[in-house]
């Protein structure tokens, strides 16, 4: 079964239900929101009669275009340090598909079931554009792959080109009708054994014959940033979740150690409505409660600014992949009769915005494993040391504070930018890579990490209440939240193996705890 699928049927179910059919009027109704869908199978996807005649329209502009003459880029010539070297019309007419094939490059690990969907609503999305020039037929094939969830295996890694020509051949390929397929979870039928099938032979299950790519379509479905802008997309959302769970987490913690109010006035938000935002959902979940000292551990003074900053961080990528979305991204695009090599393949500004959530994830998880030694701190809590039954009998939660420790120094190397600067490949050609795969990858980890530091926060906050009977001062929801802890945690406060522990606190966090 594909786990990543929230479409997948239980066992003993049946067949999936159907995603209900969404008929695109425009190329801007296919937005974030929509690709996010299509990512999750919460839909599919159809182009209108209206959509697909302006198309139509636009393809017969740019056929007329190339006839005209000219050398065009990736058409008529050859692409990187050969685009000095003429094509005559023979071997313009085998080019497109060679293109594709000959840089299909990579290796596992792939991209995600749900983030090659999203990527594939992306592309098609900018290929709907009119600079693209693309005919129906080629977007009529990427909703045909969709439909029918025949997925192309694209590299997650080792993209060392400008724009996303690697990965995006890999997807190209299986458009044609070769090339590698995800294998949804079952073995592949040729006995491959990295998580891949061979694409034709799912094409053909699913009804799909061999298909090509047509003049100047093949260099248009290489250009752009579809996998960076999915991959944002993706990434904002799962950050938004995970951050949203922070405040729960720090008001269980503030109880225990009785950390003074302080920090959440209301006044400390002045011209910052959304600190004020996250201020005000803290007192909502810690309204009143005893104080311990004077004033709180630093760590949980920080923390409030330090998900605002995260959350900053979120709006300025998600805005960055709204304008990879609308801007022009083919080169060469047709633009007002000719063809105009651009930069829209770059993806700086994506790559740009996931390294600064990369960084503010890791300095959220850092502000969680400095509450985590808090939580430990008899002279803070008024419990036991280590928060252990039995102090010297038990070591209670001391190495769970070192599991959050390591992996806080392991997500620091995370927090390196991946936007290097220009790298020489192509025989010299000058080129500059923005490594939005590797910047993507860097997100992913910040959120396993912080994910995981804050299920051992939370193990901490349990077991202080089972060791005091419950911190006071939480509202119901918190209260909830850790009462939903019970249901899945053992009882009892004797060290026990806390590694099957935190991976239960993390799935249910990944599940949505709190939310």
């Amino acid at each position: 079964m594909d786990t990543d699928d929230p479409r997948a049927a239980a066992p003993g179910s049946g067949a999936a239900t159907p995603p209900p059919l969404r008929v695109l009027a425009d190329a801007a109704e296919l937005d974030a929101d929509l690709v996010l869908a299509v990512a999750d199978r919460r839909c599919t996807l159809a182009l209108g009669a209206g959509l697909r005649a302006r198309l139509a329209g636009r393809r017969a502009e740019l056929l007329a275009a190339l006839a005209a003459g000219g050398p065009v880029y990736g058409v008529s010539t050859g692409m990187g340090a050969l685009a000095g070297v003429p094509l005559d019309a023979a071997a313009q007419a085998r080019h497109q598909d060679a293109l594709v094939v000959g840089r299909a490059v990579g290796s596992a690990p792939w991209l995600t079931r749900p983030e090659t969907r999203a990527l594939l609503a992306v592309r098609l999305r900018t290929l709907l554009h009119p600079e693209a020039g693309a005919s129906p037929a080629l977007a009529d094939r990427l909703v045909a792959l969709l439909a029918a969830d025949v997925l192309p295996a694209v590299p997650a890694r080792g993209t060392g080109v400008a724009g996303e020509i690697v990965p995006l051949a890999h997807a190209g390929a299986v458009v044609l009708g070769a090339g590698r397929v995800l294998a949804a979870g079952r073995p592949a039928p040729d006995g491959s054994t990295d998580g891949t099938a061979d694409g034709a032979a799912a094409l053909a299950a699913a009804g799909l014959g061999p298909a090509g790519f047509g003049p100047k379509e093949g260099v248009a479905f290489l250009e752009g940033v579809p996998a960076a802008t999915a991959l944002a997309l993706l990434r904002v959302r799962e950050a938004r979740r995970l951050l949203a769970q922070v405040p729960v987490v720090l008001a269980v913690s503030a109880a225990v150690v009785g950390a003074s109010h302080d920090p959440v006035h209301p006044a400390l938000a002045r011209a910052d409505a959304e600190l004020g935002a996250v201020l005000a959902r803290l007192r909502a979940l810690r309204p009143d409660g005893p104080v311990r000292g004077l004033q709180a551990p630093v760590s949980f003074r920080v923390t409030p600014a330090a998900l605002v900053v995260a959350g900053r961080a979120c709006s300025a990528l998600e805005q960055a992949a709204q304008r990879a979305l609308d801007g022009v991204t083919d080169s060469p695009a047709l633009l007002d009769g000719a063809f105009v090599g651009t930069a829209g393949f770059a993806g700086t500004e994506l790559t740009a915005g996931l390294d600064a959530l990369a960084a503010r994830l890791v300095h959220v998880a850092d502000t969680g494993a400095a509450r985590l030694h808090r939580l430990l701190d008899a002279r803070l809590t008024g419990l036991p040391a280590q928060l252990s039954p039995e102090p010297g009998v038990h070591a209670g939660l001391v190495a769970v504070h070192k599991r959050a420790v390591g992996t806080v120094h392991r997500l620091r190397r995370f927090a390196t930018p991946s936007l290097l600067g220009p790298v020489e490949t192509s025989l010299g050609q000058e080129d500059v890579q923005s490594f939005a795969f590797e910047a993507a990858e860097c997100v992913a980890e910040a959120l396993t990490g912080l994910r995981e530091v804050l299920a051992a926060e939370l193990l901490a906050g349990h077991r202080a209440r089972a060791l005091a009977g419950g911190p006071p001062g939480l509202s119901g929801e918190a209260l909830a939240a850790l009462a939903a802890l019970d249901a899945v945690l053992p009882a009892g406060t004797a060290d026990r193996p806390y590694g099957r522990d935190l991976d239960v606190l993390v799935a249910l966090l990944r599940a949505g705890w709190a939310l």
